[in-house]
């Protein structure tokens, strides 16, 4: 385990995504905030536009890691779909061929493609890799989050998980070894290098003041602030490494894991 009691990054990346209109489109819902040892997290600006697309955020995360400052990056989409979802379309129990797979279905980084384009079936075959919206797993269970297949209803992340994931294949072609993967290169992570996980802003928010933010420039606001802080605290440490039996463990190397959440029932 990293040791993160000591403060194991020198910055942290909290992202609010958004799965609306297509990847190149500014996204009001998409907010993007950086925190750096105990200075106050502070929101980032699209080099063009008033508001970041994902694209953008794809090529400013690109740019913000070739610095080789040890980053920790948290976004609120899912990284990954429950374990009947492989069983039912018959995958490797394989997280990147998973991410493979699901691009061939749903290419929503491609231009001009929407989520709901897919859905419809004007592109893509997303009817072919599709899942229950009664399908959760087992993190989502233990932290009342909702399915990655739940569509259409308020806090929702099927939208932002669908557009997402994509970039996020994209970020581990680019990158390699670079970026860890959390946990899906395992639980720990080594000193020095930099990693993306999954944040749940619900665990963290209520936390800090909202002050003058919106709903989704708290919800990035507070990834940021809780890393940084949990981090400085150690309480980052135990986050990372949940002491988890080795069932649900095996579970969530394909599942994959909501920092925060710190155990769950098979």
């Amino acid at each position: 385990m990293t040791g993160a009691g000591s403060g194991a990054f020198e910055r942290y990346v909290g992202i609010d995504y958004s799965g609306a209109r297509s990847a190149t489109d500014g996204l009001p819902g998409l907010r993007v905030y950086v925190a750096c040892a105990d200075a106050e997290p502070r929101e980032i600006q699209p080099a063009a536009g008033k508001y970041f697309s994902r694209r953008g955020v794809h090529d400013w995360l690109l740019d913000a890691l070739a610095d080789p400052l040890p980053t920790l990056i948290g976004v609120d989409h899912s990284f990954s779909f429950p374990l009947a979802y492989f069983e039912q379309h018959e995958l490797a129990l394989d997280w990147d061929q998973f991410l493979d797979d699901f691009e061939r279905h749903w290419p929503t980084a491609d231009a001009g493609v929407t989520v709901e384009s897919v859905r419809r079936g004007q592109c893509g075959d997303g009817a072919a890799r599709g899942g229950s919206a009664r399908s959760r797993r087992l993190c989502e269970k233990a932290a009342g989050a909702k399915s990655v297949f739940h569509f259409d209803v308020p806090g929702s992340v099927a939208k932002s998980t669908h557009a997402g994931l994509p970039w996020l294949r994209r970020l581990r072609r680019q990158l390699g070894p670079r970026l860890h993967v959390w946990p899906f290169d395992g639980w720990d992570i080594a000193s020095g290098q930099s990693a993306i996980l999954e944040a749940y802003p619900a665990l963290y928010s209520a936390r800090y003041p909202r002050e003058d933010r919106t709903g989704d420039q708290h919800d990035a606001y507070s990834v940021a602030a809780w890393l940084a802080q949990a981090d400085a605290c150690g309480e980052l440490e135990a986050a990372l490494g949940p002491a988890l039996p080795p069932d649900v463990a095996e579970i969530a190397a394909v599942e994959g894991w909501i920092l925060g959440v710190t155990s769950a029932s098979s």
